[in-house]
């Protein structure tokens, strides 16, 4: 008969998953408890705390970004010009899908004549009319940045912040638990240099 009964029946069980076992327990030292306290933490920054930060960034990177494209629209127009010489590689040779720059030529609101290298259809041809974008000197200018430029940049923001608050949770809680583990194996170290003698009977005369 095995006097000491079935293995694991006596002492606590070990908690599931490296989590400290909740509730009163004669066993669960302080630093069980905080490290039960950081888990809750841990579990509220990921729940509310990540998408939270996530969303307001998205929406902050998008708004900022959303006053770029009106103030560039405010600031630009559209104009009809002239291809002053035909694209490289000419028609028959590239499709109108294609952009190609090119010279071309306009005459601005004070009847005075410009020109200036834009990006043109690759198909169009030596004196074709295009339409061109000029900012509020009547030169050149590059199109508006588009609404979906700023709805990108409100979506990768916002994954960015939610990959980096979670990164920043996981990176505390294992430091957390580090800390707390090394204090375990002090106090353990410290408890069984009292205990030891007296159960190995070391002291034993």
């Amino acid at each position: 008969m095995n006097t000491h009964g079935p293995r694991g029946a006596f002492g606590p069980h070990p908690s599931l998953l490296g989590r400290p076992a909740r509730g009163r327990n004669p066993l669960r030292r302080r630093t069980d408890r905080v490290q039960s306290w950081f888990s809750l933490l841990f579990l509220l920054v990921l729940v509310l705390g990540l998408p939270m930060a996530a969303v307001s960034a998205g929406n902050a990177a998008h708004a900022s970004q959303m006053r770029v494209v009106h103030d560039q629209e405010a600031a630009r127009h559209q104009i009809t010009a002239r291809l002053a010489e035909t694209p490289p590689g000419g028609p028959g040779q590239s499709e109108a899908t294609e952009l190609r720059m090119a010279k071309v030529s306009w005459t601005g609101d004070d009847g005075a004549r410009h020109a200036g290298v834009a990006t043109v259809p690759g198909d169009a041809d030596a004196g074709t009319e295009v339409r061109v974008w000029v900012g509020p000197d009547g030169d050149l200018a590059q199109p508006p940045t588009s609404p979906s430029t700023a709805r990108t940049m409100g979506w990768f923001t916002g994954m960015l912040t939610a990959a980096a608050v979670a990164g920043a949770a996981f990176a505390g809680r294992a430091r957390v638990r580090q800390v707390l583990d090394r204090r375990r194996y002090a106090q353990w170290d410290a408890e069984w240099k009292v205990v030891e003698p007296a159960w190995s009977g070391r002291n034993r005369r």
